[in-house]
């Protein structure tokens, strides 16, 4: 069976598994919640937790045997993630494996002795969910998918793909300490580089399309993406308005731009779920939280689209494609 099946198979599953499930004789179940900012029916977050378990099985924590998954999907809503943040930590889970800080500051919030793991988070440092990256300290570690001064480099990156640009929007979730973070990064190196930043903030789609409406009105104008739920349940309407008004659009993940995004720079979110099985493995084992250091991506990743840029009007820079991991046609 190819890889790609098998995580199919586990993650499409997901939601369903119970806490009901029994192990063979004599083994001690252990028990895993996770909390998602998505909708469950998202395929490449489900990409993402069949990854994290079909890693775990290769360490020996099987489903059934000696292992029991309680899942919960909250979408970006804040309300929702700090609910479903109080239910997983009543169930006593021995390791919470939460995705991104508007997800981990509730679970945090919640309990101060279940370890959480967390395989993406911006800035943990400057958000505070650790104390530092070599020592976080308390309950929670995880892996870092970029400090805010990474964000920067997004509207470099705008500037070059797209040089007439002078405006630029920068779509944040006010609710999300990341989002907002990432959205002070940009704004620091926008006089460097000559351009004027437009916070958009994305609550719901009906505010998204009204705001990137009206900033298309005026020329010369592009946007950029910071990470968050709302950011990713609302991607096909947000690469839609930057195809309607013209507007080139820079992305923190690659899955923007295989559905039609023009570029994305970040780290790779298959690979950080890989490595959060392994300590949630070391956890589960016996080691501490607090003992594991905060862990940077191994890499980031450059991903180009070339049709999306024809259609934008675009002549991508030969170095600009020399240097990308992926150049989409």
């Amino acid at each position: 069976m190819r890889r790609r099946d098998f995580i199919k198979i586990i993650a499409g599953s997901a939601t369903s598994w119970p806490l009901t499930a029994r192990a063979q004789r004599g083994e001690r179940v252990r028990r895993i919640a996770v909390l998602l900012p998505y909708t469950a029916t998202d395929p490449q977050v489900q990409a993402w937790v069949g990854t994290l378990l079909q890693s775990l099985a290769l360490s020996g924590w099987t489903i059934g045997r000696n292992l029991e998954i309680e899942t919960r999907y909250a979408t970006g809503n804040a309300a929702e993630i700090r609910k479903h943040a109080a239910e997983l930590v009543a169930l006593a889970p021995d390791v919470i494996v939460a995705h991104g800080t508007a997800a981990v500051i509730p679970a945090q919030q919640a309990t101060r002795t279940i370890p959480i793991v967390f395989p993406v988070a911006v800035d943990p440092v400057g958000t505070g969910l650790v104390d530092s990256l070599s020592r976080p300290g308390g309950n929670v570690t995880g892996f870092l998918a970029f400090e805010y001064g990474l964000s920067g480099k997004w509207l470099e990156l705008l500037k070059q793909i797209a040089p007439t640009v002078t405006r630029a929007a920068v779509l944040r979730d006010p609710s999300n300490p990341g989002s907002i973070g990432s959205f002070g990064a940009i704004a620091a190196a926008a006089g460097s580089l000559g351009t004027e930043i437009t916070p958009v903030n994305m609550r719901d789609p009906a505010e998204i399309e009204r705001a990137v409406g009206a900033f298309a009105h005026a020329p010369n104008g592009g946007l950029i993406l910071t990470t968050s739920g709302l950011a990713w349940d609302n991607r096909d309407l947000i690469i839609g308005l930057a195809a309607r008004y013209k507007l080139p659009a820079v992305y923190y993940e690659r899955s923007f731009v295989v559905i039609g995004g023009l570029v994305s720079y970040g780290a790779g979110f298959i690979d950080l779920y890989r490595r959060a099985a392994g300590y949630v493995d070391r956890i589960l084992k016996g080691e501490k939280p607090g003992d594991l250091p905060v862990q940077a991506p191994t890499k980031y990743e450059l991903v180009i689209n070339l049709k999306t840029a024809k259609a934008l009007g675009l002549s991508v820079p030969q170095s600009l494609l020399a240097t990308a991991d992926e150049v989409i046609e």
